[in-house]
């Protein structure tokens, strides 16, 4: 989930169905280390932490190195939260450009075993469900319902969501063949295209399959698109 959601009651809630969480913290986060020293026999409770984790000066040596590449390097570590009262995992993600550094973003999830890579991975991927809203919302008409009934709304919003889906998994398909990046809009005016050249040839008898009347009818459902 967006980082928003990095609250303890959002988090206990969507542990509390069965579900893991991910997400990314804030940078002036209290996020203290695991004590693994001995114990000293000593009277009193047992010493728990071994002080703060700073992202910008912290031992990689105590950390897991996951990833690391010309773009990012990612660590990861076991540690306490203290706004979630609870271990997380965390995966502290440098990034680089052109050989220097530019940011560094604090990732965790509740899975204590989740590597720090996929980590950052499936919390990157997250924005994918914001492209996916954004081209239903504009052009398949996602908040343009009349419903006010369950059914009704859920057909719709179904409707919305799956045209989306199948343009995007047609573009996947031709995706070797033309390396453009995906767009709602082509696709739309393609099939708008493409209803108004049927109704076309409908009306003056015009035969698609030509040779010649191939080749126009090709370029005419590109027109409008979006240029590469």
């Amino acid at each position: 989930a967006d980082a928003f959601f990095s609250k303890r009651p959002f988090v206990k809630k969507v542990q509390s169905t069965g579900l893991e969480f991910i997400s990314r913290l804030r940078d002036d986060s209290v996020l203290m280390y695991k004590f693994t020293g001995d114990r000293t026999g000593k009277k009193g409770a047992p010493k728990k932490f071994d002080g703060l984790v700073d992202a910008y000066n912290f031992n990689p040596n105590q950390f897991s190195l996951d990833l690391s590449n010309e773009e990012i390097t990612i660590y990861s570590l076991v540690v306490y939260s203290k706004a979630f009262k609870m271990d997380i995992k965390l995966a502290i993600a440098i990034f680089y450009k052109h050989g220097r550094e530019t940011a560094r973003k604090l990732y965790f999830s509740t899975d204590l075993k989740q590597a720090g890579e996929k980590i950052v991975r499936y919390y990157q991927a997250r924005f994918q469900i914001e492209f996916l809203y954004r081209d239903a919302k504009q052009f398949t008409g996602l908040n343009n319902c009349q419903g006010r009934s369950k059914n009704k709304l859920d057909f719709h919003f179904n409707a919305a969501l799956t045209a989306v889906n199948l343009a995007k998994q047609d573009w996947l398909a031709t995706k070797g063949k033309v390396d453009k990046p995906f767009s709602m809009s082509d696709y739309k005016t393609m099939y708008n295209n493409t209803l108004m050249l049927e109704r076309f040839m409908c009306r003056f008898a015009i035969n698609p399959n030509t040779a010649k009347n191939q080749k126009i009818v090709k370029e005419l459902l590109d027109y409008g698109k979006i240029a590469s």
